[in-house]
């Protein structure tokens, strides 16, 4: 073939290779690989979007609960929500002298892990208290915005906001696009979550269910009404408070839901019970490379009963190693 030829036609196959690269997908789940994992979550939506087809749920019964921790965002090697409440116990014990001589808040700000360790769930609620009360709302939300744009992951140097996985983003949008309404429903604090959750996730405050404190109506010095966060827990939203706060806070039973943890195991077992289809999802965290590995040994986001009852009973298990084809944006 002439060199002429030859040219030609290697630009013309470089043009289709162009164009066809700068044609957008139209994959909504691109980020995950194609096989039995994808195919349920696809072959689930069309089944219950489907008018006339036996397992079609209207749309205002579509309701998709999603834990956050470990399942939309990362958790390791600590809950975002402790870090948080330890940047704010240290930027705050200047106003806090006595705190130098008390536990676990010593060995806190004495950067003792050890002894801060020794103290457990008991000291870890105290830091979380004395880091989340005193505060108005508004004061807080602003807190929690400021440390979400500022703190980075230790590992990853990123902030913790784009840690978020970016196969569940994608879910997330699909499934809206279908009619579903998107919950979160997490162990973690609700005021914590809010604030952000819709920038980040698409989902407004009011579809936001975590545990929460006491929170006291009062008129401020100045004369203006002001919700005021106490020390007191009102509701802790995991394991079986789960079922409990989507009752409350919802009202409808979920026909789709995903989790990490055996915190979530409640919540998946609820959805489960329900009438006509259902779909129930679990993320295992097996990619130490791109994020994390771990599962029953671990102290966050252990993952155990559930994985064996999800296991028996044909809920979807993602290996997120195997499944992802991409793991943060």
């Amino acid at each position: 073939m002439p060199t002429r030829r030859r040219l030609l036609v290697l630009l013309f196959a470089l043009s289709v290779i162009d164009l066809a690269a700068a044609q957008p997908s139209t994959d909504p789940l691109q980020s995950w690989n194609d096989g039995a994992v994808k195919k349920s979550i696809t072959d689930f939506v069309s089944r219950v979007t489907t008018e006339g087809a036996p397992d079609f749920v209207p749309v205002a019964e579509r309701i998709a609960t999603f834990d956050n921790d470990g399942t939309l965002w990362s958790e390791q090697p600590a809950y975002f929500q402790a870090a948080f409440a330890i940047d704010r116990v240290k930027a705050m014990a200047p106003q806090h002298p006595e705190w130098k001589k008390q536990q676990p808040f010593k060995a806190l700000l004495d950067g003792d892990m050890k002894a801060l360790a020794a103290s457990g769930q008991r000291g870890m609620l105290q830091i979380v208290a004395a880091a989340h009360s005193g505060m108005t709302t508004d004061e807080f939300s602003k807190s929690v915005v400021e440390w979400i744009s500022t703190a980075r992951h230790p590992r990853f140097g990123r902030p913790y906001t784009q840690l978020v996985y970016q196969p569940m983003l994608e879910l997330l949008a699909y499934l809206r696009a279908n009619g579903f309404k998107t919950f979160v429903v997490s162990g973690g604090g609700v005021e914590f979550m809010r604030p952000w959750m819709e920038k980040v996730y698409g989902i407004p405050p009011e579809q936001v269910i975590g545990s929460s404190g006491v929170v006291k109506f009062e008129m401020g010095a100045d004369g203006k009404p002001a919700l005021r966060k106490t020390s007191k827990i009102e509701f802790v939203d995991d394991n079986q408070g789960k079922p409990v706060g989507i009752n409350r806070f919802i009202g409808r039973r979920p026909i789709f839901a995903f989790g990490n943890s055996d915190g979530d195991l409640q919540m998946l077992q609820w959805t489960a019970a329900g009438k006509g289809a259902r779909f129930m999802g679990i993320v295992h965290h097996t990619d130490a490379e791109r994020e994390y590995a771990y599962d029953r040994q671990s102290k966050v986001g252990k993952l155990d009963k559930a994985l064996n009852e999800g296991t028996a009973k044909g809920w979807t298990v993602v290996d997120m190693k195997q499944d992802w084809k991409t793991v943060f944006p």
